[in-house]
């Protein structure tokens, strides 16, 4: 029911130790609590006056357990807060380096979800179970040895109701665990549909799909509330039964120590000691399994970041390979890439030279955005031969290769920081002259004067709004400012444009190509004619390549694909 990994955290043991003496200690405060007030009530009782010296013992020990509570309490807050920090920097490290297919396996919603709404909720999970199981070890039993001496008939009663609530906390807490587990799943998921309705409200609100699509929204959502009302159910079933068998336990007690101080066999002292332990015996396992449905998301959290910072890391080629230059060569034999067990990607073949210009080209789904990520190493691929410059790799997924690539997706990210240092992003050492004939090439000149602090004006989330064109110009000004990197993979950039605001970025970036290898993923017909060689893709399959007039002398699938987006099919 607890995730022993919990326990395993650097510095779990000291923390631990430093909480089971406070546990001892305040269990110590707690006999000491019910014996003076027993004394104090026993004195009033037999109408003596009342003894300061018990009662100030009482004030003392309840003093100190709220002290005790307060320590602990920042005790665990600072710890956990440490620990939670350092598994987000574990969980952003691993997101970071595994890359495209990490985000592509478990969804951009569900990380997000991880590395906000999942950190947090095990820091409440570590400080909960923490204190609450080393209270569910030490006190009960400390009371217990101090009850025998008082009175060991109502101790051995009380003790053997604990086993009782003990099996019937277990049943409901698998129950609520199962529903829990079903719930955070559902949550996962929810967090996916939502950033993928943020990506594509532009797309679907221009198709007309944006109310349909609502009702997917709301499907899911409403699943996610009944899961989450099918754990509360369970949870408010077991705290209920647990009071109440508590509650019995502690009549049927209470019941017993009333016979006898009618019937004058026990005295009143260790009747209102043993009244005074009996609900502090079972509080720390009824506040564990109240707070237990509470940490159920965290331990899921726990139990999912874990999964994620241990999966195994995409293999990395760490060939000392040659800055890519006129002779070097990339050849591609048979690769393929699976994903869910199935062929998503191949068999691909093809031979890329020098500062070749390469398109591929293929309808949305035919896997362009997956072959670029394999060419970029974001992906490893599941079978096949690389050979870069004549040296074998099972993926490209090499560091020298990643230093001298540039990569421009669909929607290039813009910082949250500077105009300037967004632009300078792969050279920060670029002076502002330089920087500013940057953005005279991509002709950003007019975003700039409307900017009130001109470079030093802070764009990105929360910002300065760009549009998607002014986005992929800055993208291409960071390219425009790398004279040192050869290797250009561009994955359908003007996907999202209209043909005015590409047919204007297109003048600036065939200057860009010049003298580099290019590797352009596009649908656009009016590409391919700037393309030295032409790669067609369909269903995940290479199934033409070779020059533009090459592939229109041919009557194959490309003549097909570019009829459709032409219009001119059958006609």
């Amino acid at each position: 029911m607890i995730d022993q990994h919990l326990f395993k955290l650097a510095g779990a043991g000291s923390i631990l130790k430093k909480l089971a003496v406070l546990e001892v200690l305040q269990a110590f405060l707690i006999i000491g609590q019910a014996l003076s007030l027993s004394a104090v009530l026993t004195t009033l009782w037999q109408g003596k006056k009342l003894n300061w010296q018990y009662l100030l013992i009482f004030i003392v020990c309840l003093t100190g357990r709220q002290l005790i509570d307060l320590l602990k309490d920042k005790m665990l807050e600072t710890y956990s807060s440490q620990e939670v920090e350092k598994l987000r920097q574990q969980l952003l490290n691993k997101i970071f380096k595994s890359g495209q297919s990490l985000v592509q396996s478990q969804g951009t919603g569900s990380l997000i979800t991880m590395a906000l709404y999942g950190i947090d909720e095990v820091r409440d999970y570590i400080k909960l179970i923490y204190t609450k199981v080393l209270a569910m070890m030490i006190i009960p039993i400390l009371l217990f040895i101090a009850m025998l001496f008082i009175n060991w008939q109502s101790a051995l009663g009380l003790l053997l109701m604990y086993p009782l609530i003990v099996l019937f906390m277990i049943i409901l807490g698998y129950a609520a665990k199962d529903r829990a587990s079903k719930q955070f799943g559902d949550f996962q998921k929810l967090s996916n549909n939502f950033i993928d309705s943020l990506r594509g409200i532009d797309t679907l609100k221009y198709l007309g799909l944006s109310k349909r699509y609502s009702k997917s929204i709301f499907r899911v959502s409403e699943d996610f509330r009944h899961k989450t009302m099918a754990v509360l159910k369970v949870a408010m079933l077991s705290t209920f039964a647990l009071d109440f068998f508590t509650t019995l336990s502690i009549a049927v007690v209470a019941v017993y120590l009333g016979f006898g101080l009618l019937n004058g066999q026990l005295p009143l002292y260790p009747a209102l000691s043993i009244l005074i332990l009996a609900p502090e015996y079972f509080l720390p396992i009824r506040n564990f399994a109240s707070d237990y449905h509470a940490t159920l998301n965290g331990k899921n959290a726990f139990k999912r970041i874990n999964e994620l910072i241990s999966r195994p890391m995409q293999a990395s080629a760490d060939l000392a390979i040659e800055p890519w230059n006129s002779k070097s060569e990339l050849k591609l034999e048979n690769l393929e890439f699976n994903y869910n067990n199935q062929t998503e990607i191949g068999p691909v073949s093809v031979e890329i030279k020098g500062y070749e210009k390469v398109g591929i080209i293929g309808m949305s789904g035919s896997g362009k955005s997956t072959l670029i990520n394999l060419l970029s190493g974001f992906l490893p691929p599941k079978s096949g031969k690389i050979i870069i410059d004549g040296q074998k790799a099972a993926t490209l997924n090499i560091p020298a290769w990643h230093q001298q690539m540039l990569y421009i997706p669909q929607n290039p990210y813009v910082f949250t920081a500077s105009l300037r240092e967004n632009i300078a992003f792969y050279t920060p050492e670029a002076s502002d002259a330089e920087i500013m004939k940057a953005i005279h090439v991509v002709s950003l000149d007019e975003l700039v004067s409307e900017l009130p602090e001109g470079l030093d004006t802070i764009i990105g989330q929360g910002k300065r709004v760009l549009s998607g064109g002014q986005a992929q110009r800055i993208a291409l000004a960071r390219a425009f400012l790398d004279k040192t990197r050869k290797v250009m993979l561009f994955d359908e950039p003007t996907a999202h444009l209209d043909i005015e605001t590409e047919v204007d970025l297109k003048k600036q970036m065939l200057p860009l190509m010049e003298n580099r290898l290019v590797i352009f993923a596009t649908h656009r017909l009016h590409w391919l004619k700037e393309m030295d060689y032409i790669l067609v893709m369909h269903e995940g399959k290479l199934v033409q390549q070779g020059t533009f007039d090459e592939l229109t002398k041919e009557a194959g699938y490309f003549t097909k694909l570019t009829q459709e987006m032409r219009g001119t099919k059958n006609v």
